[in-house]
């Protein structure tokens, strides 16, 4: 979400870890053929305020993260870009993530391209 040209801190630092996720994957997949594209999308102020759960939502291959990680959506008080919003969460395993880590980003990226191969190999 950016408003005014600010975003805020969960949102940047759910930013930073999808762009190392991304790197990360892109190293373990090009090996063997796979090659992970990278889409960002901001969303402004009134989409936010009509749905708070828009923020940080991350797609992999078609399907949201929470359910490639088994995952909730949650929701928390965000901060003062947000103002006094309930922005998105993500659960898995009982811990609340309000920046989603590099690591699940990775699991989740891993899962989508095993999928993708077992399909491709049933075809």
């Amino acid at each position: 979400m950016v408003t005014n040209g600010e975003t805020c801190p969960r949102c940047a630092g759910t930013g930073d870890e999808v762009e190392r996720a991304y790197q990360q994957l892109r190293q373990q997949l090009m090996p063997l053929g796979i090659e992970p594209v990278l889409e960002t999308r901001e969303i402004d102020e009134a989409t936010l305020q009509a749905n708070p759960s828009e923020s940080n939502r991350i797609w992999i291959a078609g399907k949201p993260i929470e359910e490639r990680l088994n995952a909730k959506v949650g929701s928390s008080q965000c901060c003062s870009v947000c103002g006094d919003l309930e922005c998105r969460t993500v659960d898995v395993g009982g811990t609340s993530y309000e920046v989603i880590p590099e690591e699940l980003l990775v699991k989740a990226g891993l899962s989508a391209a095993l999928t993708m191969n077992a399909q491709q190999g049933q075809e």
